[in-house]
């Protein structure tokens, strides 16, 4: 496979830069990824695409205001993007610069001095004058995507996070869970659908473009996972009633396989670097419900191994026909595997 076969053509306008007034009042394409039948329906309507007994299974993960801006000696003004807290007062960031940084380098910024310690890759382990994740929440803004054109209101504070955001880590929303308000919510529960929690911390790797022509040799970001015994045996009790595990949102998909790595799927904790592509197999995953995704992107590969490549980007041409909005603030789809998806 090649990055080039998961393409599209993206007018940009349909990029949404803003969430709509309501969570729940975007548009959802649906998705038969045994036929490739579509159909234009509301978010809203969700509780009539899913069944009574379904488990509709969340990321809690929190999203950390992220961003962070300083000064170097020179006046340079410094951009750093956590990516995760390491030990004590250090963390790997992302850092953009005119020039780069070096090591042993300070850095000025409103919480105090920001030492560089040293490169690894293309990240930097940098050292906060007190625990990064107690920095960032002090000083740091909330870390929108590259292409939303804009900077960062007091409303992205509530709308770039889920209404059930809890374990804070992330630098970037679980994107499928914005939808979710407590009215739909409680449509779900009329409904009998039930509900369990995984936490994967979505990393700023998110963003980053597969690099490698070859899709197969492309290195996939790693992403702290949590499944605990708790969402297991909901799974485990969705599956003994018959019922459809149902994942919000391509992190839990990876947060669910990865701990199902071993054939069944069992408490896991820990980094997670699986790359999910046309030919993998899934063995927890039903039914998908997520928002649309970069062209050539590693989560666009994922809907493309679930439902079926062809489908997902006649699905992806369709919405771009009818106008849909895209990416972390816009519309979103609810797909089914195609027919030999599963192990």
């Amino acid at each position: 496979m090649r990055r080039s076969d998961f393409t599209y053509d993206l007018p940009e306008e349909l990029i949404a830069q803003q969430p709509l007034a309501a969570r729940s009042a975007s548009r959802l394409l649906t998705l038969d990824g045994a036929t490739g039948v579509l159909a234009d329906r509301a978010m809203r309507e969700l509780p009539q695409l899913v069944n009574a007994g379904d488990l509709l299974v969340f990321n809690d993960t929190r999203v950390i205001p992220a961003r962070l801006f300083a000064l170097k000696d020179s006046g340079g003004k410094v951009e750093l993007l956590l990516e995760r807290p390491l030990d004590g007062s250090s963390a790997l960031v992302h850092a953009r610069a005119s020039k780069p940084l070096r090591p042993g380098m300070l850095l000025e910024s409103r919480g105090g001095p920001i030492r560089v310690i040293e490169r690894r890759g293309d990240l930097w382990v940098v050292d906060f004058p007190e625990p990064a994740l107690d920095y960032f929440e002090r000083f740091g803004q909330m870390p929108l995507p590259p292409y939303i054109r804009r900077e960062p209101d007091s409303s992205d504070v509530s709308r770039y996070q889920s209404v059930f955001a809890r374990k804070q880590g992330a630098v970037a929303a679980p994107t499928a869970s914005l939808h979710f308000d407590a009215d739909l919510l409680a449509s779900l529960d009329a409904r009998g659908v039930h509900r369990a929690f995984v936490t994967l911390h979505v990393g700023a790797g998110t963003f980053q473009p597969v690099r490698t022509d070859a899709v197969g040799a492309h290195v996939m970001h790693a992403e702290f996972v949590e499944v605990n015994a708790e969402a297991c045996l909901a799974v485990a009790s969705a599956r003994a009633r018959g019922a459809r595990v149902i994942a919000v949102g391509t992190t839990v998909v990876r947060a669910l396989e990865s701990a199902a790595g071993g054939g069944t799927l069992v408490p896991y904790i820990g980094d997670s670097s699986l790359f999910i592509v046309p030919g993998f197999r899934f063995r927890v995953v039903d039914a998908l419900l997520t928002n649309f995704h970069l062209p050539e992107s590693t989560l666009l590969m994922l809907v493309s191994a679930f439902a079926g490549r062809e489908a997902v980007l006649d699905a992806y041409r369709h919405a771009v026909a009818g106008q849909y909005r895209f990416f972390s603030y816009g519309d979103a789809m609810f797909v089914t595997p195609r027919a030999d998806a599963h192990a």
